[in-house]
């Protein structure tokens, strides 16, 4: 709680938001990160190798790398401060490659919002966002690599460009609530259901989305254990 944004700080600069933060054990690999410099507001949601103590330790250094990196003079995109913090990861870390060495590192998704200009960059690690416009679910991927060492380190990623339009509605979440498992099969909850409750629940007031969802996964896993980490955000897009 000492690091992650508080609740007046992500109101004033993203207005209507949810966030729905379920960690598993105390602390979590999951992490919100927000920020603000000039005109643009900066989130991302992510998710840590691991949970528990591990995942809380790499929550930490993703946060702090992401304070560090756009605290520079040098204003970066979404693509280039997800290849900046992977840099890091991967020194801080020791990372060659080698087999048998630690591969922790996280996936990510982070978008930039400049409200003058409803221009939003987006890239992501693994992690999608989806934008909800006119009932229609649009999903913008993910580059499929982690922010940590890979085989295909060396390639960067790939900032989206999206001209936001009112009541547009940004989802960015990590993979625990889509695999979960649940229901009278103790199958995953899986992606396309995920969406399909999203599209069902989001003219709904924040608030009240973050409830459902929150609700619907409980119901969904009954008496079963959580298996991972949960945090999801939705941002609904006003003028400001």
């Amino acid at each position: 709680n000492a690091v992650l944004p508080p609740p007046e700080a992500i109101s004033r600069m993203f207005g209507e938001y949810f966030i729905l933060y379920l960690p598993r054990d105390i602390v979590s690999g999951d992490f919100y990160w927000m920020a603000e410099i000039g005109n643009l507001r900066y989130c991302a949601v992510a998710d840590c190798t691991g949970h528990g103590v591990p995942g809380g330790f790499m929550s930490m250094m993703g946060i702090s790398f992401l304070n560090q990196i756009i605290g520079q003079e040098k204003t970066l995109n979404a693509g280039e401060i997800l290849n900046q913090l992977r840099a890091n990861i991967i020194q801080s870390l020791h990372q060659t490659g080698k087999v048998g060495e630690n591969k922790d590192g996280m996936d990510i998704a982070l978008y930039i919002i400049d409200p003058k200009t409803n221009k939003c960059q987006y890239a992501g690690a693994n992690n999608p966002l989806v934008l909800i416009r006119n009932d229609e679910a649009i999903v913008y991927k993910a580059d499929k690599m982690p922010i940590g060492i890979y085989v295909k380190g060396d390639i960067p990623f790939t900032n989206n460009e999206i001209d936001l339009e009112q009541n547009d509605v940004l989802y960015t979440f990590s993979d625990g609530y889509v695999d979960q498992f649940g229901g009278a099969d103790k199958r995953k909850f899986m992606s396309k259901n995920f969406r399909e409750l999203l599209l069902e629940i989001h003219k709904k007031p924040m608030s009240e989305q973050r409830d459902i969802l929150d609700q619907t996964l409980l119901n969904w896993h009954g008496e079963l254990d959580r298996v991972d980490d949960v945090v999801v955000m939705g941002y609904r897009h006003q003028d400001f």
